[in-house]
Formats: C-alpha cells, structure tokens, sequence
C-alpha cells in the first residue's frame, strides 16, 4: 500500500501535466513528486533495491531543490511587489 501511495504521488502530477491542467514548474507538481519519491526512496532503502534507491533519491532530490528554488523566488517576487507598492506611496 505505501509504494502504490509513493507511485501514485508521483504519476498524479505527470498525468495532470499531459492534460494541461498543472505546470512542471507549479508548486504542487514539486512537493507530490517530492512526496512520492520519497517515500519510495525509503521503500526502496528498506528492500535493499540499490538502482531502484538511486533513481527515487536523485527524484526526490530534484524536487527538493526545485521546490526550495520555486518558494525563494516566490519569496523574493513578493518582497519585489512590496517595495515597488511602497515606492509608488
């Protein structure tokens, strides 16, 4: 049950993707497929599948830093917008 929770984590966001409905770049897409990715990752630590832990481990990593990179941007975006409103006072 828990690796077809993982696997379905992770087809959900590329299934929304196909259907135009979610954008690679989006939040969302990156946090479900860091979910899904790792805890198969740890699925895959447990059951000592070496290839199948390389290939969840650099997912969930690449999602990691793409969600870490999407909120700084986010982050910075709104403090951007902020200083712009508060020059325009």
């Amino acid at each position: 049950m828990i690796q077809l929770a993982g696997s379905l984590l992770v087809l959900l966001p590329f299934v929304l993707v196909q259907l135009g409905r979610m954008q690679t770049r989006s939040q969302w897409y990156n946090l479900l497929n860091l979910a899904g990715s790792g805890i198969l990752a740890v699925e895959a630590l447990h059951g000592r599948q070496w290839g199948f832990l390389l290939l969840e481990g650099v997912w969930a990593a690449v999602s990691l830093r793409a969600a870490v990179r999407w909120r700084r941007g986010h982050r910075s975006g709104q403090a951007t917008q902020r200083e712009a409103t508060q020059a325009d006072a």
